[in-house]
Formats: structure tokens, C-alpha cells, sequence
């Protein structure tokens, strides 16, 4: 066998970032990043009010208080959208709502809240009793979170909602993104019926296409096709033969039996590995005669997730040029202990206990533990607890290195 390490290492190293393509800011969610954006525009374009209130010169309103209030005459009125740009001489205001630019002539933005009348008597003079923090007061200043040229994301950023409103905040209307991987979906066996149909005797529901395809979509990857083979090799062989994905993944047929299409169809082209990981100990990986790069995962449902989180999943976001590759990791206690295989690294499809709001905790998603068939248990996994090879059993309370799924 050799480390999950060495064999990743393998993998990443062939996985190159796609060429970019330019798609309007609109259409950029769920891509990444090809080149650095810049901000075409400043924000705030403009110094604008935070507050509904008064544009006033701070001079005017200095030591105001309730028992002393400063009146000032209302010149003017400046709502949100406004063109207007009032004079503010010395004992007067202009009327101002929140995100209205600020006069010129003004330094400070007196609340509503801070005068007599407030909203209701704002017209005439105005009251302010108290006095504002300092000068430039409740005033967003031009340019204070990003100016033009300034760079709004670097590349490799995944654009979520959060990122493309900045860039559109930020002037900009389109950007260069990584191509999404074109990615092919096999699962193997004669066994597998398709989902919703009732199985014959020894028969069972294919749920790792659909499985693969969802974490494939997940991973900002495109679907170009979701199809089941027969243990033919053939049957593979010319599915491989018609397509021009980026990238295949199959399931099943990859081990040491005697109906192994995968193996069959793919020995000498791409190379065929046991890996120390539980589960998914048999691997295929290389690059098919099309350029597409190729995975081949066990066929059981847990190994088919396990492996394409630690081994496909951190490729097809290099494809996209992404500048972090794998999830973050947490350290939780154990809430109770499990077994642990000998001289493999461990993936246990875990559950997070929070009876505990301070003190989070990890068990197993099943009772049956990190059995590779326990396809039911996925449904309640929320992550993955991570036991280096070296450890020879868990204990509860022990601290254990937990990936979490979104």
C-alpha cells in the first residue's frame, strides 16, 4: 500500500487549472476566480450620511446639550439619490437620509435621535442637543473601503453571493473565471438498476451515480453525463471511447475479482493502486488516451464518498485554479471510542453531538461503524473524523481531526 499523502500528491500534480473564459458578473456564482479583480469604482463613490439627520459643521453643534440645545435653520433637503450640493453656512443645516451624499460645505452628520423634533419638526430649525462624537461623525467616507485600483478578490477566490455583490459593488461587470470541468459519471456492475426502479433478485439501486454526480455539482464541476455499465468490459470501453469529458469517474471495478471492468478495460493505461485508507483501499488514476483525466473509486457507497472527498474532490477544484483546495479541519473529542484499522488512515463518516453548545463532540454516523457498505448511515453523516494510520484505537474524549460538510 502506499500513504494517502504520496497518492494525492500524484494526483494534484496532474491536475493543472483549465483554461479561463470571461462571464458577466451576474452569471459568476458558483466559479473561481482566474485573475484578480480590480475595482473599477470607489466605495463609497461618495461621502454619504450613515444616519437620517442633519448635515451640520461640527463647529456649529459643539457642546450642545439637552439643556442647551443649538438651533439651527433647515436651508435644504437632501434625499438618497440626490444631485444636490447645498451650501452649509455657519448656524445652518441641510436635512439629510442615510446614504445622501454629504454637502460640501458640511463635516458631521447630526442623528435625528440627537435633536428635539427629530423627523417630525425638521423642516424649519432644527434643535440638536447632542452633541456629536467628534467631527465626521456618522459621514461614510469616499473610498474608505476600496478605491479604483484597488484589488477586490485575488484569484483563486470561489465566488459565493457574498463575493459577487462586492464585485458589483465595485464597478465591475465582468471577470475571468476558471472553465467548470466537464466531468463523466460511470458506475459498474450488473447488479445496478437505475434509481426509483425495483430490483429483481440480486439487484440493487445504483445511488452511487447519483451520489457522484451531486458531490461532482458540488464541487462547481459540470455533469455531462450520469450512466451505468454492465461488468463488460467493452460496455466501458466504448463509453470511454465517445466522450469528451475532462474528467471520468467510476465506481466499482477497480478491485482484485474476478469481474473488475475498470481493471479490465484500463490495465496499462492508467494505474491501478491500494492506497492505507479506510475505506477505499483500491484506486485507479491517470490520464485516459482523450487527455481526460481518470478516476476509478470503489464501488462501495462510504468509499465512493470518502475518496472523491480526499482524492477527487481537491482535483477538480485545482482545476478551476482555486487557491484552497481542501476544507478546513477542526479538533473535536471523541464521545465515545471505535476501532481503527492497522496501518491505514482512517475516514469515519461521523455525527456531531451538540448536546453541549461549549463542548462539541464526534461518534460514528452508524452504529456499524466505518463498514464501506453502510450506505444508510451517509444520510446522517455530517463530516468525516480523520485517524492517522499510526493510531491504534480511539478512546472517548480522545481529540480527533473532524472535516465538516457543508
Amino acid at each position: 500500500m502506499i500513504a494517502v499523502e504520496e497518492y494525492t500528491g500524484r494526483v494534484m500534480a496532474d491536475a493543472q487549472p483549465l483554461p479561463a473564459e470571461a462571464v458577466p458578473v451576474s452569471d459568476a456564482r458558483g466559479r473561481t476566480l482566474a485573475e484578480p479583480a480590480i475595482a473599477r469604482l470607489e466605495i463609497p463613490r461618495f461621502d454619504n450620511s450613515a444616519m437620517d439627520g442633519f448635515a451640520v459643521r461640527f463647529a456649529d453643534v459643539a457642546g450642545a446639550t439637552e439643556a442647551d440645545p443649538v438651533a439651527l435653520r433647515v436651508t435644504a433637503d437632501v434625499p438618497a439619490g440626490s444631485t444636490l450640493d447645498p451650501a452649509i453656512a455657519p448656524g445652518t443645516a441641510a436635512r439629510i437620509m442615510t446614504g445622501a451624499p454629504v454637502p460640501a460645505g458640511a463635516d458631521t452628520v447630526s442623528p435625528f435621535e440627537g435633536t428635539v423634533g427629530g423627523l417630525a419638526d425638521s423642516l424649519g430649525t432644527a434643535l440638536v442637543w447632542q452633541e456629536p462624537r467628534a467631527v465626521g461623525a456618522h459621514v461614510r467616507r469616499r473610498g474608505e473601503d476600496l478605491k479604483v485600483g484597488d484589488e477586490v478578490l485575488p484569484a483563486g477566490t470561489p465566488l459565493g453571493p457574498l463575493q459577487v455583490a462586492a464585485l458589483v459593488a465595485a464597478g465591475i461587470a465582468e471577470v475571468r473565471v476558471a472553465r467548470r470541468p466537464r466531468v463523466l459519471v460511470a458506475s459498474t456492475g450488473s447488479e445496478l438498476v437505475a434509481p426509483g426502479e425495483a430490483p429483481g433478485p440480486g439487484q440493487i439501486p445504483d445511488s452511487n451515480s447519483t451520489l457522484l454526480a451531486l458531490l461532482v455539482a458540488d464541487a462547481g464541476a459540470e455533469v455531462v453525463g450520469c450512466a451505468r455499465v454492465d461488468d463488460d468490459p467493452v460496455t466501458l470501453t466504448r463509453l470511454l471511447a465517445a466522450t469528451d469529458a475532462d474528467v471520468v469517474i467510476t465506481s466499482g471495478g477497480v478491485s482484485a475479482g474476478a469481474f473488475e471492468p475498470v481493471r479490465q478495460a484500463l490495465e496499462g493505461t492508467v494505474s491501478f493502486e491500494k492506497v492505507a485508507m479506510q475505506p477505499g483501499k483500491p484506486q485507479a488514476f491517470g490520464r485516459l488516451p482523450s487527455g481526460a483525466l481518470f478516476f476509478g473509486l470503489p464501488g462501495n457507497p462510504v468509499s465512493v464518498a470518502v475518496s472523491f472527498e480526499v482524492i477527487v474532490r481537491p482535483a477538480l477544484l485545482a482545476l478551476q485554479g482555486r487557491g484552497e483546495v481542501h476544507r478546513p479541519t477542526l479538533r473535536l473529542p471523541a464521545a465515545c471510542g471505535w476501532r481503527t484499522p492497522d496501518g491505514r488512515s482512517q475516514y469515519l463518516p461521523i455525527a456531531v453531538d451538540r448536546d453541549d453548545p461549549a463542548r462539541w463532540a464526534v461518534r460514528p454516523a452508524t452504529a456499524g461503524g466505518s463498514g464501506s457498505h453502510l450506505a444508510g448511515g451517509l444520510g446522517r453523516a455530517e463530516g468525516y473524523a480523520i485517524v492517522p494510520a499510526d493510531v491504534a484505537a480511539v478512546e472517548a474524549g480522545d481529540p480527533i481531526e473532524v472535516i465538516l460538510i457543508p
